[in-house]
């Protein structure tokens, strides 16, 4: 078999797709708690039954394989593995993700697989979360014993799914988990999160895995000035410091950004600035992209966090998706050329991308979801030109294969290839799975 050198493949999460979140043994994530407190999620929805897919993976592994999928990113749910977050390991956890991952290479899919995306085990919660350094260390452990587990199987690894989200939602802007409002805070959090990080290479490191690639999936986003005028360039440096380079550069260069460590400074916080020699570059084989739009600011007073910068955003020019996130395809090029003139053998995946719109089932049964797929179409065109130019991209993952509880969305946002009611956990691909399956098949034809 000829060597895959580009993927095409679709990316989920285990919260919001897997339900049965306390069978056969699994601890209870801090989402879980968060979710369940009145007022928290869209129309008080739950990630309990979510897609059913904890009891429907062989069927899915078969609809993704109906699809051509080449790649799958997913994640492993650690309240699953360690119920307690530490200490006892579930077997029966461990042989699902066992199920899983086999399920994938029976059908010739590669799997990639993420070791957080944001399920930290709520008795680490009580213990402080991810501003107790401590579970930096546990989250190692547990990140280790899925390495020894499946480091023969899975090829590629990423330890963190946007932990910019993690920081800034969940610690400053407090509308995710755990709900705090605090910079000092949430500034501790973010190099906890780069620690955990640099734990698990060192660990990565160790065991040698054949063939193995370890990575970290980050929201990025270029950041355009309303003008050229010096006051918005500066706003909008700050702002990419902020949204880009706050966990890129210290995983490539080693570094926290200058305009961060300023703002640090000026607000009093020390921690990040007393650890920075704990930062270590080049702690990734590859960096995971996940883009969705750009980010237009001005200098200004903004409010909540945007007063700390200095600055305001702008409302989208352009179209946007039900998200309200301008549609602006032209940006994914931009952020790929960028990235690949200051990393130029860096690989890169496109982690994450897509739309989320108001998708519903017709008369005859189809979903007609032709937004999407302009949306896709357009995104993938900017991965080819980047590809032909000579950026060393490796893949590009659709979010999502299924709609599912969308975070703090709940059941309220669709993103997925694949329909699903919620009712009767009933599949439908839509018509841009379909669309997708022919852009597979086309680029396997091609060789």
């Amino acid at each position: 078999m000829q060597k895959n050198d580009f993927y095409l493949g679709v990316a989920t999460s285990a919260l919001q797709i897997e339900g049965s979140l306390a069978a056969d043994g699994s601890g209870q994530s801090l989402w879980e708690v968060f979710a369940a407190q009145p007022g928290k999620v869209f129309n008080n929805d739950t990630p309990a039954l979510a897609c059913d897919h904890y009891r429907r993976c062989e069927a899915d592994l078969d609809l993704m394989a109906a699809l051509g999928i080449e790649m799958y990113r997913f994640s492993t749910a650690w309240p699953r593995i360690f119920p307690a977050g530490a200490g006892a390991l579930n077997q029966k956890g461990l042989d699902f993700y066992a199920r899983l991952i086999d399920g994938l290479l029976e059908r010739g899919i590669e799997p990639m697989l993420t070791l957080y995306h944001w399920e930290l085990p709520q008795t680490m919660q009580e213990r402080g979360g991810w501003a107790n350094r401590d579970v930096a260390k546990y989250f190692a452990d547990y990140a280790g014993t899925m390495l020894e587990r499946f480091g023969d199987r899975v090829k590629y690894w990423i330890t963190h799914n946007e932990p910019w989200v993690t920081t800034v939602l969940g610690y400053w802007e407090g509308v995710h988990p755990p709900g705090t409002k605090d910079f000092a805070v949430a500034s501790q959090v973010a190099h906890h999160l780069l620690y955990s990080h640099q734990l698990v290479w060192r660990i990565f490191q160790e065991l040698n895995l054949p063939q193995g690639q370890l990575g970290i999936a980050l929201n990025l986003s270029p950041v355009h000035a309303a003008s050229n005028q010096p006051a918005d360039l500066a706003a909008a440096d700050r702002y990419d410091a902020f949204l880009n380079r706050w966990f890129m550069d210290p995983v490539l260069k080693g570094t926290y950004p200058e305009a961060l460590c300023t703002l640090w400074r000026e607000q009093g916080v020390s921690y990040p600035l007393e650890r920075m020699d704990e930062l270590q570059a080049g702690t990734i084989n590859f960096l995971g992209i996940n883009y969705y739009t750009r980010n237009r600011v001005q200098a200004g007073s903004g409010d909540a966090l945007y007063a700390l910068l200095r600055l305001e955003q702008l409302p989208p020019e352009l179209p946007a998706t039900e998200m309200g996130w301008e549609i602006y395809p032209d940006g994914l090029y931009e952020l790929l050329t960028r990235i690949s003139r200051e990393n130029k053998e860096l690989p890169l995946f496109i982690t994450e991308n897509g739309a989320a719109f108001p998708d519903q089932v017709d008369a005859d049964g189809r979903v007609k979801d032709e937004q999407r797929i302009a949306y896709l179409e357009a995104h993938l065109a900017q991965v080819r030109r980047a590809k032909e130019e000579g950026v060393n991209v490796r893949g590009y993952l659709v979010w999502s294969f299924l709609d599912n509880f969308e975070w703090t969305y709940g059941y309220s946002k669709r993103f997925g290839l694949v329909y699903v009611d919620y009712a009767t956990q009933k599949r439908i691909i839509k018509d841009s799975g379909y669309w997708y399956r022919d852009q597979i098949n086309r680029k396997k034809q091609k060789g």
